[in-house]
């Protein structure tokens, strides 16, 4: 039998009576329990709500984009598109334009709006939007379509088959310096995409053909965007790319591409950690108290045991042994009910939102990394609770133990 264990044990459970000692220790457990538990289901929403956020903008964002870092436009090297699409991760690769136009409606109502060029044989994202049918942007009666957001549809009141012209800045920048009429490009709305406005700002798509005709860009092109078989293995496939393609290429991951957005919401987590931590670093005060307390009562009976032999130093490991039971419990008792009140929100929705955002349930994810963080945190803050107590026993004479009592 580990003597140490016995006496850590004995000492922190006593079976006789309930006195003030026990109902601290009580009291460090549940303030540990509940702290653990909240603690888990807070960062469980943090990671639900990062999960959920990120899925509506890879609607719209790639794995990876490819950009010129000098330059706003590449010229279009099928030989570099291939090399690239040879990577193992590497899916699909997209060439695509990206601009600014001005839009003029039917209605004489104008506004600036960010025009998106695709090659609908490669492209990924817009297929991601219209799942349920297939998208035709070609030219037809003479205009080339155009897919357009359900906001410009309500705020417009546009239909398929409407006319929209676009003019873009190359095109008013020659109307100014040639004195000619600018170059308006017209195009046929063909479909809309309803996606919910997590980042500001509308865009329309364009076939890739006609995205060079409105900027003028005649074998160029913005960039390429690359679909990856694990968008969590981005960071390591940039690395790649970047050795392979050299410092001229910019490349960017979904992380990247978002990354204000994506560092407020970490940031956002891990601040609710350390403020939640000040429930569990309450709870562990009490152990400080409730140790201290032990020490003074058994000060008799720490004397009798560095008599008979004991040293100093299990003395301290006794005592240091009851602050890790107290956070073993409470940990224990904690992980179990944060994890079983996640499990019930994920399956049965049990805290609802408002019917205006873009779920009906507080989101929630399990990612067992967190766990371990808040139950290593909470032994930790257990452990330095533990300390001095098991210093001020360590350091009782026998002799003044006898005398004082």
């Amino acid at each position: 039998m580990n003597v140490i264990q016995f006496i850590s044990r004995r000492y922190l459970f006593s079976k006789k009576h309930i006195s003030l000692i026990s109902i601290l220790t009580s009291i460090s457990i549940a303030g540990i329990t509940i702290g653990t538990a909240l603690l888990i289901v807070i960062l469980s929403v943090f990671n639900g709500f990062f999960e959920v956020i990120r899925g509506y903008l890879l609607s719209f964002d790639p794995d990876i984009r490819i950009e010129m870092v000098d330059e706003p436009t590449m010229i279009f090297d099928e030989n570099l598109m291939n090399s690239i699409l040879a990577h193992d991760e590497v899916i699909q690769i997209s060439p695509y334009i990206e601009g600014k136009a001005m839009m003029v409606f039917q209605n004489g109502r104008n506004e600036v709006l960010n025009v998106r060029g695709i090659d609908m044989e490669s492209d990924f994202t817009i297929t991601d939007l219209r799942e349920d049918h297939q998208i035709d942007l070609s030219v037809q009666g003479g205009r080339p379509g155009v897919v357009v957001s359900e906001t410009l549809i309500n705020r417009y009141r546009l239909s398929a088959g409407d006319e929209l012209a676009m003019l873009s800045p190359t095109g008013m920048r020659r109307a100014l310096t040639q004195f000619s009429s600018p170059r308006v490009s017209r195009f046929d709305v063909r479909d809309s995409y309803d996606m919910h406005q997590i980042i500001d700002g509308d865009m329309v798509y364009i076939d890739i053909a006609a995205a060079q005709r409105l900027f003028n860009m005649r074998n160029e092109i913005t960039g390429f965007d690359l679909k990856l078989t694990d968008t969590d293995r981005a960071e390591r496939v940039k690395a790649e790319l970047e050795e392979m393609l050299g410092p001229q290429y910019r490349i960017q991951t979904w992380y990247d591409l978002q990354k204000p957005l994506y560092d407020v919401m970490m940031l956002e987590k891990w601040g609710s950690y350390f403020i939640l931590m000040i429930i569990v670093l309450v709870a562990v005060l009490n152990i400080v108290g409730s140790l201290t307390m032990i020490v003074i009562q058994k000060k008799r009976d720490i004397g009798v045991l560095i008599s008979m032999g004991m040293t100093p130093k299990k003395i301290k490991k006794i005592f240091q042994s009851q602050g890790l039971r107290i956070g073993l419990i409470g940990c224990g008792l904690g992980g179990v009910a944060g994890i079983l009140l996640v499990l019930a929100q994920k399956e049965f929705s049990l805290v609802k939102l408002s019917s205006s955002f873009i779920i009906d349930a507080y989101p929630v994810a399990i990612h067992f990394s967190d766990i371990a963080i808040i139950l290593s945190g909470t032994m930790v803050l257990c452990l330095l609770a533990s300390w001095y107590p098991a210093v001020r026993a360590a350091a009782i004479q026998p002799a003044d133990a006898v005398r004082d009592e």
